[in-house]
Order: C-alpha cells, then sequence, then structure tokens
C-alpha cells in the first residue's frame, strides 16, 4: 500500500469520526429529556420491561433501548431520555458511514482514470463531510434522531449495509468477499425486528453485486433489478410470513391432529428447521457445492437475526401489563407479524372507495387456543362488484371523510352506474383510471413524497399538519415571489405564521447542490449512479405505491421516507466535487477546495443547522410526560380512566409503567377495547389497578362474534344497560335476528334507549357525589345511544360500567371525540383533563361545553397537582402537539376560571387566569378563541382591563387570520374552513360579549370588520 493510500485513510478515517463526533453532540444537545408524543411512549414502556407494543413489533430495537435503559442506574425518570440517547447516537453512527460511503463513491470516481494523488484526497474528504453535515442537520432526520422511536436505529441499518457492500466492492481478495456477504445478509435479519423499510436497499445492494461480477447490458441490468424485486418480495411476503405460518402447520398437526400438548408443533418444527440448516451447510461444505453452502448460510443468518421475535411470544406468555394482541402462542403471533389488526391494503387489485357490497360472506379469521385445541373463527369478507374493482387501486376507502378527499385531489367526474341493493336502485359513481393516477400523483406522490422531499431541500412553511391548504405544512423556498404564486401573498400571512420556529428557508441551495451531484455522477460514472438511483427510488417512490396512503393521515409522515433523502443527500456530498472542479477552471485547486468548501458548507449545512435548529431543539421539555402525568391526576383514586388516541394513552401509560405515576388508575383506550385480547388484558391485575370487572366471558368476545349489534326496535322504555349485556351474551336463536334475509343471525339490541341503576350508598362512600352535590343526585342514569347499531367496544364498556356497580370511579379523558360518549355525556362532571361520569343532574348549572364542572375538585387538580413540563421557558420549543394540548389547556382554565366566577369565588378565579396566563405565555401561544373563557371570567369578576387586553390579542390575531383568507382565490381556500371559522367565531362571541355586557371599546375593535368577513368570505351579511 503506497503512503498516498494510507494518508488518505487515515484522513478518511479520522474525518469519519470527527463528522460522528460532530453529529453527535448536536443531536445529544437537542434530544428530549423524557418522553415524546406519538407511539415513543409505547416504545418506551415496552422497552423498559420488556412488554409487546403495537404490531407487527420491534423486538430487537426492544432489546438495545432495554440496554441503554438500564444506564439510567435505577432513576425511572431517566430511562426515555437514555433511549432517547440511543437514537442519538445510532443516527450520529449514520452520519459518520454515510460520510464513509461518499467518500468510496467519489473516490472511486475520481481514480477510474488515474492513480489517487495528494491533490485528490482532501477534495474527496470534504465531499463526504459536506454531505455528511447535510444530513445531519436535514429536518426529517433531525426529527427522528432526538426521540425513542425506531426509525434513527433503521437509518443507522440501511446506512451500515449500503456501506457494506460497497467495501465488498473493494475487497480485492476474492476469498474474502463472502463475508460481507453473509454480514449484510445478517444486518438484514436483525433489521427485520427493527423495521422492514432496511430491506429496499435489497435491489441497489444486488445491483452491485451484478457489477461487480458482469458485463453490465440493458438486458442485464433490467434482469438484475427484477431478480432483486423477486428477493425482496420473497423475503418480504414469503420468508418472513411463512416462517412463522409453517410452524403453524406443524402445530396444528401435533395438538389437533395428536392431541399433544400446546406448543410441541413448534418444538418439533424449531428442532426439523435448525437440524435440516445445519446439515445443509456441512453437506454442502463436504461436497464443495459453493453457491448450496452461501445460500444456507446466508438464510441461517437472516433467520438469526429474525430470532429476535421469539422475544414477543416468550414476554407474551409473561402477560406484562402492555401485551397487545397477546402473541403467547403461534396464530396469534401470525396474527400479531402481519399487523391484521390493520386490515388489509389493496395493492396491485382492487376495490374503488364507491363499490357496492353485493355478498358478505364468512373467511377463515385464524385460530384460538380453546380446550386443548385451536379453534377455527370467522371473519366477515366483502364482496364487490367487479365494475368497481381496478387494477393499482389508489381510491379504497369509503369513509366519508376521505371520499371528499379522493374528489378534490382526483377531480372526480366518473361514471354513473345504477345498481340494486336493500334500499332500492342507487347510483354509484365509478372514477375512471385517469381519476385514479390523478390522485396517485396528486396527493400520493406530489404531496405525500415530493412536499416532504421540498421540506428537506427546498424549505418548510411551518411545522403545523398539512392536508392541502395553503396555510399548513405546505415546502417554501424562501423567495418571495415563487412561495407567492403557490401559496398566495407571503407578505401578508399572519404573524403566528410568520414567526412560526418551524419556517425554515434554504431557497433552493440543498437541492441546487443535489442536482450538481446528480450530473456530476451520471457522467463520470453510471454504474454507480444506478445503484444510487436505485436506492433513492426504492426508498421514496416505492414504498409511496407500497403504503398506498388514504388522505387525512393522523400525522406527517415523512420520516418513513428518510432513506430517500438519505440517498439524495449522497448526491449533495457529490455536488461539492461538481463544484470543487468548475472553480478549479478559473482558480488552482488548493484556492479551489477552500472556496468551493466555504461556499458549500455556509449554503447547505450551515444554512440548515440554522434554519432548523429552533424547532429541532427539544432540550428542556417534559411537556409529554406531565401531560400524561395530569390526566392521571384529573382522576380519583382507583379509577378507570378511558382515552382514545395515541397522545392521550402512550403519554398515560409511559407515567405509569415507567415512572410509577398513579398506578392505581387502570387506563383503557377505547380504540382498542373491541379486541378480544384487549379486553382479557384489562381482565387483569395491573400494579396496584385490580382487575377490571366484565361479566361476559371471553368467548363472548372473540373474534368474529358480536362485532356488530344492530339497534332492532321491540320495546319503547329504557333497556337496563346489565340486561342489556346479558342479552347480548345470549347464544339462544330467541336473542338473535335475521338481518340479511339469508338465514345469518346476528345478536341484536332491541332498544337504543338505556339506564343505570344508582347505588347511592357507594358514590357517596367512594366520593362520586360530593356531600355537597347529595341534593342533585339522580336514583337513576337514562340515555339515548346515538346510532343505529352497536359495536363491541360499545358492548364492552357497557360490560364494564354494569359490572363495576359504581365502585371505582369513571373517567373520560377530555381528548376523547364526543362521538365515543355514545350519549353519556349529559352526565359527564369535568374535574381537570377528564370527565367523570357522576349521577348528578347538571341541568340549571353552569357547564363547559360537556356536562357539568366540579370546581373544587378542578382547582385543587389544576392548581396543585398539574405540572406543566417547562412549557413557559423561553428556551423550550413547542410543536404544534404541544401548541393543540396547551390550547385545550388554556380553555380549560377558562372553563374552571369562569365556574368559580360564578358561584363569586373571584379570588381563585383570577388566581387560576394567572397561573394560565404564567404556564402558557402568549410568546409561546397567541391568545384566541380558545381564550373566551378566559375573558368571560376577567369580565364576571370585574378585571375589564385585563380582559379588553386579552380580548384585543384575540381580535389582532383573528382579523390577521381572515385579512389573508379574503386576499386568497376561492382554489386557494381550500380546506381552510377550521381557520376561517374559529376565528369569525372568536369575532362574534367577542362582539355578543361586548353587546351583552355594554363594553364600547370591545365593540369598537371589532367594528364593521365582521360584516365585511362574512361577505368577502360567504358572499352575505352575518347574523
Amino acid at each position: 500500500m503506497d503512503s498516498t493510500t494510507i494518508l488518505f485513510k487515515r484522513a478518511n478515517i479520522v474525518t469519519g469520526w470527527l463528522a460522528f463526533i460532530v453529529s453527535a453532540i448536536v443531536y445529544l444537545l437537542t434530544i428530549e429529556p423524557t418522553v415524546s408524543f406519538w407511539d415513543c411512549g409505547e416504545f418506551i414502556l415496552s422497552a423498559w420491561k420488556m412488554q409487546v407494543g403495537h404490531p407487527p413489533g420491534a423486538p430487537f430495537f426492544l432489546i438495545v433501548a432495554r440496554v441503554f435503559s438500564l444506564f439510567s442506574l435505577g432513576d425511572q425518570s431517566k430511562a426515555a431520555m437514555m433511549i432517547n440517547i440511543m437514537s442519538a447516537m445510532a443516527s450520529a453512527f449514520t452520519i459518520m458511514f454515510m460520510f464513509w460511503t461518499i467518500t468510496h463513491i467519489v473516490r472511486r470516481i475520481v481514480t477510474r482514470t488515474s492513480l489517487l494523488t495528494r491533490e485528490m484526497i482532501w477534495p474527496v474528504i470534504a465531499s463526504g463531510f459536506i454531505g455528511a453535515m447535510a444530513y445531519t442537520f436535514s429536518d426529517t432526520f433531525w426529527f427522528s434522531a432526538v426521540e425513542g422511536e425506531v426509525y434513527a436505529t433503521s437509518s443507522l441499518f440501511t446506512a451500515v449495509v449500503f456501506w457494506a457492500i460497497l467495501r465488498w466492492e473493494d475487497e480485492p481478495e476474492p476469498s474474502l468477499t463472502g463475508r460481507w456477504i453473509v454480514l449484510i445478509a445478517y444486518l438484514m435479519g436483525l433489521s427485520i425486528g427493527v423495521h422492514l423499510l432496511n430491506l429496499l436497499a435489497i435491489p441497489a445492494i444486488v445491483l452491485v453485486y451484478y457489477y461487480r461480477n458482469n458485463k453490465p447490458t440493458t438486458a442485464g441490468i433490467l434482469k438484475t433489478l427484477l431478480f432483486s424485486l423477486l428477493i425482496l418480495g420473497v423475503m418480504v411476503f414469503v420468508l418472513l410470513p411463512y416462517t412463522v405460518k409453517v410452524a403453524g402447520w406443524f402445530e396444528l398437526m401435533f395438538v389437533n391432529g395428536m392431541g399433544l400438548p400446546y406448543n410441541s408443533g413448534l418444538y418439533f418444527y424449531l428442532l426439523l428447521l435448525v437440524s435440516s440448516v445445519f446439515w445443509g451447510i456441512i453437506y454442502s461444505l463436504r461436497n464443495g457445492k459453493q453457491m448450496l453452502n452461501w445460500a444456507l448460510t446466508i438464510f441461517a443468518v437472516i433467520l438469526l437475526g429474525y430470532s429476535s421475535y421469539a422475544t414477543i411470544m416468550i414476554r407474551a406468555n409473561a402477560a406484562p401489563p402492555m401485551n397487545q394482541n397477546n402473541p403467547s402462542d403461534l396464530f396469534s403471533m401470525i396474527y400479531y407479524v402481519n399487523r391484521e389488526q390493520y386490515g388489509s391494503t389493496p395493492l396491485l387489485k382492487g376495490e374503488y372507495y364507491s363499490a357496492p357490497v353485493i355478498e358478505v360472506t364468512r373467511r377463515d379469521g385464524g385460530y384460538i387456543k380453546e380446550g386443548g385445541k385451536y379453534v377455527k373463527y370467522e371473519r366477515n369478507r366483502y364482496e364487490y362488484d367487479e365494475r368497481f374493482v381496478t387494477l393499482f387501486p389508489r381510491m379504497y376507502s369509503s369513509e366519508e371523510r376521505h371520499i371528499r378527499e379522493y374528489e378534490y385531489w382526483g377531480e372526480i367526474k366518473g361514471k354513473k352506474i345504477s345498481f340494486n341493493t336493500s334500499g332500492g336502485r342507487q347510483e354509484f359513481v365509478l372514477p375512471t383510471f385517469r381519476e385514479n393516477l390523478r390522485f396517485f400523483f396528486r396527493y400520493q406522490v406530489g404531496y405525500m413524497y415530493l412536499r416532504y422531499f421540498m421540506w428537506n431541500f427546498a424549505g418548510r412553511q411551518n411545522d403545523i399538519q398539512g392536508n392541502g391548504n395553503v396555510m399548513h405544512g405546505n415546502w417554501i423556498s424562501g423567495i418571495d415571489g415563487i412561495d407567492s404564486v403557490r401559496l398566495g401573498d407571503q407578505g401578508s400571512l399572519p404573524g403566528e405564521m410568520k414567526d412560526n420556529p418551524g419556517r425554515n428557508s434554504y431557497y433552493f441551495l440543498p437541492l441546487l447542490l443535489g442536482l450538481m451531484g446528480i450530473i456530476w455522477q451520471y457522467r463520470n460514472d453510471r454504474k454507480s449512479f444506478w445503484v444510487v438511483f436505485v436506492l433513492f427510488i426504492m426508498t421514496g417512490i416505492a414504498i409511496v405505491v407500497y403504503l398506498n396512503q388514504y388522505p387525512l393521515q393522523p400525522r406527517e409522515r415523512d420520516y418513513a421516507y428518510a432513506g430517500s433523502f438519505y440517498a439524495f443527500t449522497l448526491w449533495i456530498g457529490m455536488g461539492f466535487y461538481m463544484l470543487y472542479e468548475l472553480i478549479s477552471k478559473i482558480v488552482n485547486r488548493k484556492v479551489s477546495l477552500v472556496a468551493s468548501f466555504l461556499i458549500s458548507f455556509t449554503a447547505v449545512p450551515l444554512l440548515l443547522a440554522a434554519e432548523n435548529w429552533d424547532d429541532h431543539d427539544r432540550s428542556g421539555r417534559y411537556t409529554a410526560r406531565d401531560i400524561g402525568a395530569n390526566y392521571l391526576n384529573s382522576c380519583d383514586e382507583n379509577a378507570i380512566l378511558f382515552t382514545y388516541g395515541d397522545n392521550d394513552s402512550f403519554p398515560v401509560w409511559y407515567a405509569q409503567d415507567v415512572e410509577g405515576i398513579r398506578t392505581d388508575v387502570r387506563v383503557a383506550n377505547l380504540s382498542y377495547i373491541s379486541a378480544g385480547w384487549y379486553i382479557d388484558m384489562l381482565r387483569q391485575k395491573a400494579y396496584e389497578s385490580d382487575p377490571l370487572p366484565f361479566s361476559l366471558s371471553s368467548d363472548k368476545y372473540k373474534p368474529g362474534q358480536r362485532e356488530q349489534l344492530p339497534v332492532v326496535p321491540k320495546m319503547t322504555q329504557p333497556f337496563g344497560i346489565k340486561e342489556l349485556v346479558d342479552f347480548a351474551g345470549l347464544d339462544d336463536r330467541q336473542a338473535k335476528v335475521d338481518i340479511t334475509g339469508r338465514g345469518d343471525y346476528f345478536n341484536y339490541i332491541p332498544t337504543n334507549r338505556f339506564i343505570i341503576q344508582v347505588d347511592s350508598a357507594t358514590v357517596i362512600a367512594n366520593g362520586t357525589v360530593k356531600e355537597y352535590q347529595r341534593d342533585r343526585m339522580l336514583k337513576s342514569l337514562v340515555w339515548e345511544y346515538p346510532g343505529n347499531e352497536l359495536y363491541k367496544n360499545d358492548l364492552a364498556i357497557m360490560d364494564l360500567i354494569a359490572t363495576n356497580e359504581w365502585k371505582r370511579p369513571v373517567y373520560y379523558a377530555t381528548t376523547v371525540p364526543p362521538d365515543n360518549h355514545r350519549g353519556l355525556d349529559k352526565y359527564f362532571q369535568m374535574e381537570g383533563l377528564a370527565y367523570r361520569v357522576v349521577p348528578l343532574d347538571s341541568s340549571g348549572t353552569k357547564s363547559s361545553d360537556i356536562g357539568y364542572i366540579d370546581t373544587r375538585t378542578m382547582y385543587d387538580n389544576v392548581m396543585n397537582k398539574f405540572r406543566w413540563g417547562n412549557a413557559s421557558d423561553p428556551s423550550v420549543y413547542l410543536d404544534e402537539n404541544n401548541r393543540r394540548m396547551f390550547s385545550n389547556f388554556r380553555r380549560m382554565f377558562g372553563i374552571l376560571a369562569y365556574g368559580l366566577a360564578t358561584e363569586g369565588d373571584s379570588v381563585r378565579s383570577l388566581e387560576v387566569i394567572n397561573r394560565s396566563l404564567e404556564v402558557i405565555p402568549t410568546g409561546k401561544l397567541p391568545h384566541d378563541y380558545y381564550s373566551m373563557g378566559i375573558v368571560d371570567a376577567l369580565l364576571t369578576i370585574g378585571e375589564e382591563e385585563k380582559a379588553l387586553e386579552i380580548a384585543g390579542e384575540m381580535i389582532k390575531s383573528a382579523k390577521e387570520y381572515l385579512n389573508y383568507v379574503v386576499q386568497l382565490d376561492l382554489l386557494r381556500r381550500y380546506d381552510l374552513d377550521y381557520v376561517i371559522g374559529i376565528n369569525l367565531q372568536s369575532l362574534i362571541s367577542l362582539y355578543n360579549l361586548a353587546i351583552m355586557q355594554g363594553i364600547d371599546p370591545l365593540q369598537e375593535m371589532i367594528g364593521e370588520d365582521l360584516d365585511r368577513y362574512y361577505n368577502e368570505i360567504y358572499g352575505m351579511r352575518g347574523q
């Protein structure tokens, strides 16, 4: 090895580690010191106690995260931070391997026609450093790097396997090349236990293998790519599911066929599988069958990596508090790994959203344990009119809100087709295939991929989730002329939008440098160009095709495409080298190196760091943890708390499972409670919470049973819910109806009016009814269920409430959508971030939007028990999720303050208002409609000056938004109904308040603008 090569290797290694150190410092400085929102809470609590999270699981991630959590040294409050550090370190290692990947590619390109010289070394190193630092500070990757989620670790696997195949390509000794392939296969196997995204590197890896061993031809390349897709398909659709499914066949044969104990077939299968692979490897070695040896060795190491999934079954059998799907046997494991609880998404062929159902049949749903055997259960299968079935279906969801979006993005006109239904002849709109493709390109490719791509390489409008309107979540460039053409006049944006920390402008500079890299690589080495291009496509557009996302996703999905942005950033590094070569034509190479480095570093990594730091720095933020604790501390002792979504469940579970906060409260997620496994999980004791009481046995809730219970009116008087549950649990024909007319009998409900009796002694003894509330206590609760059918989750909730018999307090989180209150909300009592179900007559009382306010309990909770996660600290960044949460908290403060004010307690009302202003300063969250309760309370207690100050801020904010909207054309006002409505409502509410209380200054602040906004937006005069 010559001295130049030695120098390059040393510089390459040292600078690679320098890139690691820089990125590690950045991420460690900006990690969230505790749990984050979304899935992070679930992953952290699953790792902390090796519990079973949502399908398909991430067992290897959890194992590594568990190791990192041990560095908390017993301090439970530090466990989340340790796992966040794991993500930071994985991300820093990703940057290091990215650096080495870029330098490898660039070095091979520049030495194709000449030997490596000392003059070449530093431009190559600089290319790697520019690219690595650009990715360090990129929007999507930085977001994942500072939280305890799987995507940072998944990115590391992608970076390592891609680097490894390039190292294999560089291996001079043919006898040693096999070890790199085996390493890659093993890493692929391990990565399955993190996320399947890493498998998308397979086509690029196979292409590198082809280029080294063959003289490339167009036909050869196409065949190689098709073969690589076949390998990928076999991995995803054959190897992973059928490794478990085949075990299931053996299990059925041994248990059902031979009468042997559970798991006997599994043990035999594992023994057979391991011994067969072992024998095959020995046979191939003894007989010199190299290809067979390679194939079996690769298969073996992939299985070895995949074996991390065994921990899922092992831990499920230990019945931990978090045990999603309870994959304790092979068949529940198959259900778990295949993510069957989420349903299936059509990919190659399927129905349009408007397809009429022509038949409902029963299909095999799987097997469950029962009486020493495995018993088959069935699920509904829907058959659709063939005219509405298409290849490559992109618009398939029949939810009304999704259909509206399909019609917008696809510009649906379609073809009207008449069809006979049970309700008579109806017309259905059949979209054309062109409209199907229009939705694919406009929404799935354009909005759900290219928008995210531009976030990273052009600029981002703000941190607010976008659903297609011009105000939220778009990409921008920072060049007003360009942005205004697309999104409306940027100079008239509301102040809150202009000052949004997530408004980042890169002026297309990262994009331009990346495009230069594409041109440079394509011109100089088409082989390596196609390798990077395939990686770029497979981790980008290919994911778009596979995910087939419906509109109105619950959150932004840019993290899914991090691999594609990784590939493009490789080109940013190469773009530096093109710039270096261009400048070298004007000045000498040393000057060119310095100039091109300063230009590139300033224009891309430094610009990205400067723009992105404020909205990626999560240091000092404890909001998710404290909000979870606040939900729990809203509840009385030994309560049952119903939650609904990710962000009102995962932080709560984290607070209990990791930090041990209020483990007496039992949290029941309404999204899960329709599943039999979840009901069984709630029947178990968890920490200090006794099992939840259900009267119906597990077999009544098993899959395929009582999924829907139609309301068939057969009685007019209210039906006691205990009797209702008993009736719904009957298997007698008399308790069922044939609703299809084909002899298919289903359980039903004879009325939608229900009643539950109140045990007065119990509700007084456990504090559900306070002494000062006894005069309003009811003897029974009567309500009407809003719907024509009950679902299994409704039945389970009624079973729980009836069987509980008022012994444990029952709460609904304030974030549970009203539709899920199922008519009970008139018996809600607000006590903080939760409504308590109480047998009280709330008529004639001042309510929140729902039910009654217990100001005494709520004051104690809010003022003495709640924590706010450093939200008031000016240096702590509150993203959209946090701001939305704190808007609700401001509303909560207003409700409490107004409730106290109406009771004549002006002192405590003002205390609550002052606390709200302290906790949620205007600089963090401008006053808007959610401050209405505070203004109302201030006026009620005579604090008119302070009320007018806050009202003035509300009016200013509302007018800024409405002024922006009215200057938009009608097309650009799409999906701005909420923005328009809530800001108009601010003005209307304040105006009405001013009239009612005779406050002239407040009326003058609103003036004639209200009518003007109505006329300009709706074309009519407001009433």
